[in-house]
């Protein structure tokens, strides 16, 4: 695909995964079941994504790329290890027999309640998750960026093929894209010279989202407030965080804008011509698709 890029897709994707599963019933049955927390339910689904080969705390594994808290993590695995679900070899965690039970069960039921949901037209909705699924693979398979982290992710989390048409492929292209576009953003703010977490102060700065620190803060949870703190201090030395306020400069806006710029190269250039074509029609069926969620 060549620019101009639909950069109006892009914040519809995360949208989608946040709503998808909202009305399932079965994570909140196994919580009680299993006597543990939403989020460490959400972490042992999320290493069955690993596959065989298990997860470390590597950042962009266990550990976030965008957080400075050491081992934040960790209650989640120690929780999950409590309950019989993940077990810890040689630094590296892995599903026990009963993990795998448990992410192949939620698999299943994922499947079950998606063949509930209808958002759109039949043809519609193949449609959307034909052309998706195609940019996906397209995506995942080109050859920038050379480092991936999140990619292979995508693959586990299909397991099999979803059913042509479906809104389970639909869901696996769109969970696909997200972790291509992850990769593409990591690789965009790693050639710029800055950190993830430095980057994510800033992104926080160019959409003027925090009117103070405490407000900062709080959409950093993920960071130590200190590290935030100086995060702001050090850009603000380098000109590119207004003196006084959470705003980026005019430089700043240009660092953070490139870095997108960048991302959006990365992500977009793989995808098929006629893919790109439909680009306007892909949007406006996604907003369709999230409005009907609720």
């Amino acid at each position: 695909m060549k620019p101009p890029y639909p950069v109006e897709i892009p914040p519809l994707l995360p949208l989608f995964l946040n709503k998808r599963r909202a009305k399932m019933t079965f994570p909140l049955q196994k919580t009680e079941e299993l006597g543990i927390d939403r989020p460490t339910f959400i972490w042992v689904i999320n290493l069955s994504y690993r596959g065989a080969a298990g997860a470390s705390a590597e950042p962009g594994d266990l550990a976030s790329v965008y957080g400075t808290i050491p081992g934040r993590w960790l209650p989640m695995a120690a929780a999950a290890r409590g309950a019989g679900l993940t077990e810890e070899r040689d630094g590296r965690w892995y599903l026990t027999e009963k993990g795998r039970g448990l992410a192949a069960a939620m698999r299943e039921a994922a499947r079950a309640h998606y063949a509930t949901l209808t958002p759109l037209p039949k043809d519609e909705l193949a449609e959307l998750a034909r052309l998706l699924d195609r940019a996906f693979f397209a995506a995942a398979k080109a050859t920038e960026p050379t480092k991936r982290m999140h990619t292979p992710f995508a693959f586990g989390y299909r397991a099999d093929e979803p059913p042509a048409g479906s809104f389970a492929q639909l869901d696996a292209a769109i969970y696909g894209l997200w972790q291509v576009r992850d990769d593409c953003h990591m690789a965009a703010w790693r050639a710029s010279g800055r950190s993830g977490p430095e980057v994510e102060v800033l992104t926080r700065l160019w959409r003027e989202e925090a009117a103070d620190d405490a407000a900062l803060a709080d959409l950093l949870t993920h960071q130590r407030p200190a590290d935030v703190k100086g995060a702001v201090a050090g850009m603000r030395k380098e000109g590119l965080v207004e003196p006084g306020s959470l705003k980026a400069t005019a430089a700043g806006a240009k660092v953070r804008q490139k870095i997108e710029d960048e991302t959006d190269r990365l992500f977009f250039t793989p995808w098929p011509d006629d893919v790109g074509a439909k680009s306007s029609w892909i949007a406006e069926k996604l907003i369709g698709v999230n409005t009907a969620l609720g």
